[in-house]
């Protein structure tokens, strides 16, 4: 016979009633939710909080993308392949139906007619994949349980099939998404096997609330201001089956009057009074259902409801950068283990092959501002000069490192192909002036910037040297009249306080003729700067980094906010629509830096 001890450790006060069945609290308890799909989807199309919930996470994981790192030429073809193949939106369709739905899948088709068997990544040659079919969990039904513990699908369904229909797929040929995992799939009830929750399920209550209390307060407004009249024996006259009709009659004639001269007409017994609902405390309701919604979901209010957080000095920066960081969580540890399979099949129906050295990283969502970047950018090239003049280490090992850490951080683009074609070498730092040992000339003394030319104003611009190209998509957006090819440039400095321009130094970027490129694509849009200058908008951290460096070595000013690098390319726009107009995405080639005064 076996004895059984129950602990039970919580509060407990007979007198008070706490922990015992006359405490209210011990009789809550909790039931699975009931939603079914078109419940959840009522929701997602009635509710802008139910669908903001939904979507926000899916469509910030797959927003930026990722970036490939590869040779150029392999980068481009990967990247072509996946636009041909739409991944990215299929991935982002799959996602936003898991969360919805409680499940999601993208499958891979590559022709092969037996789709029970495994997908052997190795068989996939150029053009091995045709086409990606996104399915929601209502289209997967799971078969039996993988009971076999040797098994890396261990308590995972080993097949899926679809509806109606003996064909099943393996599980290696699906991408697939979990909207709420379950801890323990098998305890689960009201779900179906092998899939998870909707998000929507254990956020509806909080989403409820706040659309309820929204709702009670535009009804409210109704009910802001309500006009009181006493009128003497109202519930005796009531009697008289005429009364009625004349008492409505009258009040509509005094309601007249008032409108149209502002004074209320009544008899000498009646009373007239006015009350007015308070409003006060609906804003702080307001925010604590927004908070819930906020928290249900896990998005911070200044991107759920677009509202800055409140507090001293604070601007939503912290709660922002959390948020991203947890998307970038999710993007390690469910979309990339869940895209593993269709990224080997990528890689090799784009190369025909699987190179070792391709990887990719996910893009960041939090992109920092043009100082930034400079900021980035002058940091690391301080750090490299620094350990190259220690001498601690091999200049070929510290070479290489400096152009891994240069790409990968994004610092210099296109830094690999002109290593390719210029070399790597870092140069050495200044010595003594005398002869190095075993040397028949002695080097070159150190140049001796000079310190002392007389201050003056600063305009420093780079020409656009493949301006026909620009001008021929200005023309094809419409723009009839545009400044020459010859007159296009991007401005770097506009100082007019003076300067020593001898304080300033040589840039460090562009080629041995002091050129500079800007790949194409990248982030371009279309502007209009003052009454008619129109001007094309685009990244380059090194005009960046060299127009916060020539601001910092010799005090230049800047008459503007920011530095955002631009063209301007005509003054008369004419009638064109400039949101309609698809931005210039090709290459972008500046020559060297003109120094000239400011004239006007």
């Amino acid at each position: 016979m076996s004895a059984y001890t129950f602990i039970k450790d919580s509060l407990q006060n007979l007198v008070a009633g706490l922990g015992t069945g006359r405490d209210k609290a011990s009789h809550t308890h909790y039931a699975v939710p009931d939603m079914d799909d078109l419940q959840l989807l009522n929701a997602f199309r009635g509710s802008w909080a139910a669908q903001k919930g939904v979507s926000i996470p899916a469509v910030d994981a797959c927003r930026n993308w990722r970036n490939w790192q590869a040779d150029k030429k392999q980068i481009e073809k990967i990247e072509a392949e996946e636009t041909r193949l739409n991944v990215q939106g299929k991935i982002l369709e799959a996602m936003l139906k898991a969360r919805l739905f409680g499940g999601a899948a993208v499958f891979i088709g590559t022709g092969e007619r037996d789709t029970a068997s495994a997908l052997n990544p190795e068989r996939v040659r150029q053009g091995g994949i045709k086409y990606l079919t996104v399915m929601t969990r209502r289209q997967l039904t799971a078969t039996e349980i993988e009971q076999d513990p040797q098994s890396e699908r261990f308590g995972k369904p080993k097949a899926y099939r679809l509806p109606g229909s003996t064909v099943e797929i393996h599980p290696s040929r699906l991408v697939i998404f979990i909207g709420q995992q379950h801890p323990d799939s098998e305890l689960a009830q009201g779900t179906s096997f092998g899939w998870g929750d909707s998000v929507l399920l254990s956020a509806m209550p909080a989403v409820k609330h706040y659309d309820e209390t929204m709702a009670n307060v535009v009804s409210l407004v109704y009910e802001a201001k309500i006009d009181v009249i006493n009128i003497p024996n109202l519930m005796s006259s009531m009697q008289d089956k005429n009364y009625e009709r004349q008492l409505l009659e009258r009040l509509r004639l005094a309601a007249t009057a008032k409108g149209i001269n502002g004074t209320l007409i009544l008899d000498g017994l009646e009373t007239h009074s006015s009350k007015s609902a308070s409003f006060g405390t609906l804003p702080e309701v307001i925010a604590k259902t927004e908070q819930g919604v906020s928290g249900a979901f896990d998005i911070p209010g200044s991107r759920m409801f677009g509202l800055s957080s409140g507090g001293l000095n604070s601007n939503g920066e912290e709660n922002t950068r959390n948020y991203y960081d947890n998307v970038a969580s999710r993007q390690k540890l469910d979309m990339k283990p869940a895209m593993g399979v269709l990224d080997e099949c990528l890689i090799r129906s784009s190369l025909g092959d699987r190179p070792k050295e391709i990887h990719y990283a996910w893009a960041p969502l939090w992109q920092p501002t043009a100082k930034e970047r400079a900021d980035i950018g002058k940091t690391t090239a301080d750090t490299i000069k620094t350990l190259n003049e220690t001498k601690l280490f091999p200049e070929d090992a510290i070479s290489k490192a400096a152009v891994n850490l240069l790409v990968e951080m994004s610092i210099m683009p296109g830094l690999e192909a002109a290593i390719n074609e210029f070399g790597s070498e870092v140069p050495e730092a200044d010595a003594d002036d005398d002869a190095l040992p075993g040397t028949a000339d002695p080097k070159p003394p150190a140049k001796t910037p000079i310190s002392d030319a007389a201050p003056r104003t600063l305009y420093v611009s780079r020409k656009v040297t493949n301006g026909a190209e620009i001008i021929a998509w200005a023309k094809s957006q419409g723009f009839e009249e545009t400044v020459s090819d010859a007159d296009l440039h991007v401005t770097v400095a506009y100082s007019r306080n003076p300067v020593d321009w001898m304080k300033i130094g040589e840039s460090w970027s562009g080629d041995a003729m002091g050129k500079l490129k800007i790949a194409p694509g990248g982030a371009r849009l279309i502007d209009k700067f003052g009454e008619g200058a129109v001007v094309l908008l685009f990244n380059s951290s090194e005009l960046s980094w060299r127009h916060v460096s020539i601001n910092e070595a010799a005090g230049a000013t800047w008459d503007w906010p920011e530095y955002q690098p631009h063209i301007t390319f005509t003054y008369e726009p004419g009638s064109v629509d400039l949101n309609a107009v698809e931005p210039y995405r090709g290459k972008i080639e500046f020559g060297p830096e003109i120094f000239e005064e400011i004239t006007q």
